[in-house]
């Protein structure tokens, strides 16, 4: 009998990545990335319509070129015949939710709203719709509503139904011609399959669906505003699939795009931090994964069901079969990196990497490495892209304080990866106090893999040993898990989750453990960012969202 396999497409931030997936071992066989054609459209529509500020919108016609380039190209590299693929699954960043008609196309696809923005796709890290938060938090505190303790007392911008409130306020004519509001993972999962299915992971997390309760009452969405009442059945789906669920088969015209068989069985989607949990191996509880990229999404499935502080989320079901899956994260640690590097780093740096053959980061990263502990005296927040764990409170800004004439780049660099290590201390901190005890903390992302820096300083400054996953694919692999799952151990696959992270998922021999002088030695520098941290992120000191109002009406 011929090796069978499975797909995972990992749709991130900038671009889209297939696996494919040897079902009997987890090795990848084969892996194919694709940039958006677009990318991330933060200032401009592809029209040259101008954005507001803290815009980000997407073209879904990229994420329907990630399947048509990388899945060819996978069975390309591999040699591996479609009849062996018995199954695919994607994930995806979230939420990104867009608007689409009763045949489910984008309206953005639609001529004449080409220049509308409010038509286009709204990619995770759209953070205008925060008065629309702001509005659903103080509304569902005033009538008590238990959903948001579920959330760590408040509902992020960055989810679906201040996305939606916020079109319906600005552009109420966009959601009167809205048949459907539907989360990106669902609607490529629906071009796939022909079949609208809607995933329990995005709408656990990210639109305030419950098991056993559903969705919030109408009387809320009413409170909210009159013309929300129903906004659940008239504009979305009380139909939702768990996560290992089959959610259809590929239509004959995806599998002619794709080189993959009609009938290949689909799972439904995922969140792309959440699927990476089996892909190393997790199978119980009381295990923290931190999926590094352009964000930080922190991942653990626990035994027990507690109120924390500003996670993102406590769903049953939500990412392992039997447990509840806990959500936290930070907005901005890749993106922050990136951001320095462009804008911060002078010209000789870049003329010195070059001559001894690195890249920037890694000759930033060296230089930083030589740094004894606090001998910059700086210490930064790493709020570059809001907040959202614990404040969650996306008007928060970066800062960075200690610097003088005799800083350098590569004490900066140093204070920004330190920084994201002391945010990720915060929420683990405050994950053990709500009674949520973590055991062990896991790592995966491209970060993990290339920085060893990065990594002994997050052990040093949690104080916990860190496990980092084998492949460096992780959401894609844990797609192809979940395509295992759909397709069944009949036709080669596994009939739970739990069977393939047992033989799929894998992590690194090596790991990083704490090193207790650089542990002491944290132990201070951490207590000077949460001083920094409560002082401008709980109130006492509001200038970073006074400067943000100033800046807006300057761009007026």
């Amino acid at each position: 009998m011929s090796k069978k396999y499975s797909i995972g497409v990992d749709y991130g931030t900038q671009s889209g990545r297939a696996v494919l997936v040897d079902v009997s071992n987890g090795e990848v066989v084969a892996q194919s990335t694709k940039m958006y054609t677009h990318g991330v459209m933060e200032e401009f529509l592809p029209d040259g319509t101008r954005l507001e500020p803290d815009w980000a919108v997407e073209h879904p016609a990229d994420y329907l070129e990630v399947l048509e380039v990388t899945i060819p190209a996978v069975l390309q590299e591999s040699k591996v015949s479609p009849e062996d693929v018995i199954g695919m699954s994607i994930d995806f960043t979230a939420c990104t939710m867009l608007p689409v008609d009763k045949e489910g196309v984008p309206l953005c696809f639609q001529k004449e709203l080409q220049s509308v923005p409010h038509a286009w796709l709204k990619l995770w890290k759209h953070h205008a719709a925060q008065a629309q938060a702001n509005r659903l938090n103080q509304i569902a505190e005033e009538r008590g509503e238990d959903f948001l303790a579920r959330y760590g007392g408040k509902i992020s911008s960055e989810w679906m139904f201040p996305k939606i409130m916020q079109i319906l306020d600005e552009a109420p004519e966009i959601y009167e011609k809205t048949d459907r509001f539907m989360e990106a993972a669902d609607w490529v999962t629906m071009q796939l399959t022909g079949v609208e299915t809607r995933n329990s992971c995005t709408a656990g997390y990210k639109s305030m669906w419950h098991k056993k309760k559903g969705f919030p009452s109408n009387e809320f969405f009413k409170a909210l505003d009159p013309r929300l009442e129903h906004v659940v059945d008239e504009k979305l789906s009380t139909t939702i699939l768990p996560q290992g669920a089959k959610a259809g088969e590929l239509t004959e015209e995806m599998a002619k795009k794709t080189g993959l068989l009609k009938g290949t069985a689909v799972a439904v989607a995922n969140v792309d931090a959440h699927v990476a949990v089996p892909a190393v191996g997790i199978t119980g509880p009381n295990k923290m994964l931190m999926i590094i990229g352009t964000s930080t999404c922190d991942i653990m499935c626990s035994e027990v069901e507690k109120e924390v502080p500003g996670m993102c989320g406590v769903v049953e079901d939500g990412v392992m079969p039997g447990f509840f899956g806990y959500e936290a994260g930070q907005s901005c640690v890749g993106d922050h990196f990136e951001w320095f590097v462009k804008n911060c780093v002078p010209a000789t740096y870049y003329e010195a990497a070059a001559k001894e053959g690195k890249n920037i980061f890694t000759y930033l990263t060296e230089k930083a490495e030589a740094l004894k502990i606090g001998e910059s005296g700086l210490v930064a927040l790493d709020w570059w892209n809001g907040n959202r764990s614990c404040l969650v409170d996306v008007d928060l800004t970066g800062m960075m304080l200690g610097m003088t004439l005799t800083t350098k780049p590569e004490e900066m660099y140093r204070a920004l990866i330190e920084a994201t290590a002391y945010g990720k201390r915060m929420i683990l901190d405050t994950f053990e106090e709500a009674g949520v005890p973590i055991d062990e903390l896991y790592a995966c992302g491209g970060i993990s893999k290339k920085n060893s820096m990065m990594m002994q300083i997050y052990a040093d400054v949690c104080n916990k040993e860190i496990f980092i996953g084998e492949s460096d694919q992780t959401p894609a692999l844990g797609s192809a898990m979940f395509g295992a799952v759909a397709a069944g151990k009949d036709k080669g696959g596994y009939d739970s989750i739990f069977e393939a992270a047992e033989i799929m998922g894998k992590v690194e021999e090596r790991t990083y453990k704490p090193i207790p002088e650089h542990v002491e030695r944290y132990q201070a520098l951490y207590a000077e960012f949460k001083i920094l941290h409560d002082y401008f992120g709980r109130g006492a000191n509001d200038v970073m969202k006074r400067l943000k109002t100033i800046k807006a009406d300057a761009r007026k």
